[in-house]
C-alpha cells in the first residue's frame, strides 16, 4: 500500500494508539504534574505547560497538514501569533504587515510597536509588484502574510511575496486560519511559518479558543516552543482534545462551507441592494486568478456592502439563519459587522486605509441549507431596500 495522504494521517492521529484499555480515540490526558522516574530522572513529561501527550497528538496532526517539522499548540489565535513574534523579534527589528489584516492582529502589531519592541510597516501585499519592491526596500525581519484577507478577502501571492522576502533574508509567516492547510498549504510555497487560530475551522464547533504554530524548519518549532513554554501561551489538554476531534471532520466541512459561500457569493452578486461582493470564487474577484493557483478551493467566507449603516441595521433586524456574532469557522452562519466589531481596535486612519467601510458585512456561512441561507439574506435585503 502507497503511503496515506497527509490528510488521512491526519484525521488518524492518535487513533487506536491507547494501550491502556484499547480505546479507539485517544484519552484526554488532563494531568498537570507526572511523577519523575527516580531522582533527577524525568519522565517524558514532567509538567504539563511543557509538555501533554493531548496537546502533542493535535500538535502532531495539524503539522502533518501543513507539511511542516514540528509545531506548537496555543491557547489562542493570538497567544499563537504572540509566540511567533517572541521568536522572531528583537528590539530594533521591524514587521511588514498588510494593510487590511485582521483587526486583533493589527492592534498586537500596533501596540507591541509603540512599546518599542519593533517597528511595524503597513504593506498593500495585494499589488504584487510594489510589494515586493517595498519588501525589497524595507528589508524587513518578518513579512506578516494574510491571504485571504479578513475580512475583505483580498488575495496575496504568497510565492512571489515570499521570495522577495527570502531575497532580503526576512522570514516569511502566513496567517492560514481562513483556508485551514486543507485549501492552503504555505510551507509549500515557501513559507517559513505558519499560524491558525484552531478556534475557527479546525475545531470546527464554536466551543473551543485555541490557536496553532507550524515551522518549516525544525529550529524555528523548537524556538517557537521554548517561548510557548516560557511564557505560558501554550493550549490546555482538553481544548485540544476538542480541536482534534473537531479535525476528524474538516476536509468535508470545509467541502460543505465552500458549496455554501459560492452558492450565496452568486446570488448576492447583481443584487441591486449589494453594491460589492468579495469573494475569491468569483471569475471577477480581482485575486481570483492567484487564488486558483495556489489554493485548491475558496473556502468558506464572503462578505460584501450596502449603501451604509442604516441599511446594515435594517438587514440584520430579522434575520433568522445568521447570528451577529465574532468569530467564524463554525457549523452555524455568522454574520459581523467589522467596523464596530472585529475592526473596531482599528483608528479610523488604519480603517480608510484598509478599505473597511460602514456598509461591509461579513458572513461565515455555515452547514444550513443554502437555500435557506438564500432566501433569509434576501428577506434581509428587502428590508435595507426599505431603510
Amino acid at each position: 500500500m502507497t503511503e496515506p495522504s497527509s490528510i488521512t494521517r491526519a484525521m488518524r492521529a492518535g487513533i487506536g494508539t491507547d494501550i491502556s484499555a484499547g480505546a479507539v480515540i485517544p484519552p484526554i490526558h488532563m494531568s498537570t504534574t507526572y511523577t519523575f522516574a527516580d531522582f533527577n530522572e524525568p519522565r517524558e513529561h514532567d509538567y504539563a505547560r511543557a509538555a501533554n501527550p493531548t496537546r502533542e497528538l493535535l500538535a502532531d496532526a495539524i503539522v502533518t497538514l501543513e507539511g511542516g517539522a514540528g509545531g506548537v499548540v496555543c491557547a489562542s489565535g493570538m497567544g499563537a501569533i504572540t509566540t511567533v513574534l517572541l521568536a522572531l523579534l528583537t528590539s530594533g527589528d521591524s514587521i511588514a504587515i498588510p494593510h487590511d489584516c485582521y483587526g486583533g492582529s493589527w492592534r498586537l502589531f500596533h501596540r507591541l510597536a509603540d512599546k518599542g519592541h519593533f517597528t511595524v510597516h503597513t504593506v498593500d501585499f495585494t499589488d504584487t509588484e510594489a510589494a515586493c519592491a517595498t519588501v525589497r526596500e524595507l528589508a524587513p525581519t518578518v513579512v506578516w502574510l494574510e491571504t485571504p484577507s479578513n475580512p475583505l478577502l483580498r488575495i496575496t501571492d504568497l510565492s512571489l511575496i515570499i521570495a522577495a522576502a527570502k531575497e532580503v533574508g526576512a522570514r516569511s509567516v502566513v496567517d492560514n486560519t481562513f483556508l485551514t492547510p486543507v485549501l492552503q498549504r504555505p510551507i509549500e510555497l515557501g513559507a517559513d511559518i505558519v499560524v491558525h487560530s484552531t478556534t475557527k475551522y479546525l475545531n470546527g464547533h464554536s466551543d473551543v479558543i485555541g490557536g496553532a504554530v507550524v515551522a518549516a524548519r525544525a529550529e524555528d518549532a523548537e524556538m517557537c516552543d521554548f517561548w510557548a513554554k516560557t511564557s505560558g501561551t501554550m493550549g490546555t489538554a482538553f481544548d485540544s482534545w476538542l480541536v482534534l476531534r473537531g479535525m476528524r471532520t474538516l476536509p468535508v466541512r470545509m467541502k460543505a462551507h465552500e458549496v455554501g459561500a459560492s452558492a450565496i457569493a452568486n446570488a448576492l452578486q447583481g443584487h441591486p441592494q449589494v453594491h460589492a461582493v468579495h469573494y475569491p470564487g468569483l471569475p471577477d474577484h480581482p485575486g481570483h486568478e492567484v487564488a486558483a493557483r495556489q489554493q485548491s478551493g475558496f473556502g468558506g467566507m464572503v462578505s460584501f456592502e450596502l449603501a451604509g449603516e442604516a441599511q446594515v441595521r435594517a438587514f440584520i433586524d430579522g434575520l433568522q439563519c445568521f447570528s451577529l456574532a465574532e468569530s467564524l469557522g463554525g457549523t452555524e452562519s455568522l454574520i459581523s459587522h467589522s467596523v464596530t466589531m472585529t475592526h473596531a481596535s482599528m483608528s479610523p486612519a488604519a480603517l480608510a486605509k484598509a478599505g473597511l467601510c460602514d456598509g461591509l458585512l461579513r458572513l461565515s456561512v455555515g452547514l444550513e441549507d443554502p437555500e435557506d441561507l438564500i432566501a433569509d439574506l434576501y428577506a434581509g435585503l428587502d428590508r435595507a431596500a426599505v431603510a
